[in-house]
């Protein structure tokens, strides 16, 4: 079977886009949030764990813990004891003790806004950079989770379940040439 031309592929990627717009018009990110800083403590809480159940924890926890400072005043036990149901709480408080203290100490308590200095944060991989680059700063960005890993493979975009590998074929540059069209 001969090899898709990158034209008809965005081409057929595009489709798929309008016609899932279409479908979804109304789509946003499920977890809520105040802040970026919130948002990176959801999509950090988010890992092995619904969506639905983050925002139970993070309705109460943003209420007396909205801010990075307020956080970082808490033991990472004292943090594990409020996000003990979403799962794995012992490595997720560890986790967002240090992106605390990272924050503070490098970034002034601010959320960073690009994917180096988001991706070098603790607990923070390259699905939840492009999840907070995405959401909280509108700078767009490829999540890739298992369902995009299946349906990206199923609809032939990609053949690989390497996330980051699967990112960059998605993130197909307007500039890069067609090797059918020279």
């Amino acid at each position: 079977m001969p090899r898709e031309s990158l034209k008809n592929k965005k081409n057929r990627m595009e489709n798929i886009l309008i016609a899932l717009k279409n479908e979804y018009p109304n789509s946003k990110c499920s977890l809520n949030y105040e802040s970026p800083f919130q948002l990176l403590v959801a999509t950090i809480l988010s890992a092995q764990c619904t969506d639905e159940r983050v925002n139970k924890v993070t309705e109460k926890l943003f209420k007396d813990i909205p801010t990075v400072y307020k956080m970082n005043e808490l033991t990472k036990e004292e943090i594990g004891e409020k996000i003990y149901s979403t799962g794995f709480y012992n490595n997720k408080a560890k986790s967002l003790k240090k992106l605390c203290e990272t924050l503070i100490e490098k970034f002034e308590g601010e959320v960073p806004s690009t994917m180096d200095e988001l991706h070098k944060l603790p607990g923070t991989g390259r699905k939840t950079a492009n999840v907070v680059l995405g959401n909280a700063f509108n700078i767009p960005g490829m999540v890739v989770d298992t369902h995009v890993t299946r349906i990206t493979n199923l609809l032939k975009f990609v053949n690989t379940k390497n996330a980051v590998k699967i990112e960059k074929e998605l993130e197909i540059e307007e500039t890069e040439t067609d090797e059918d069209e020279i």
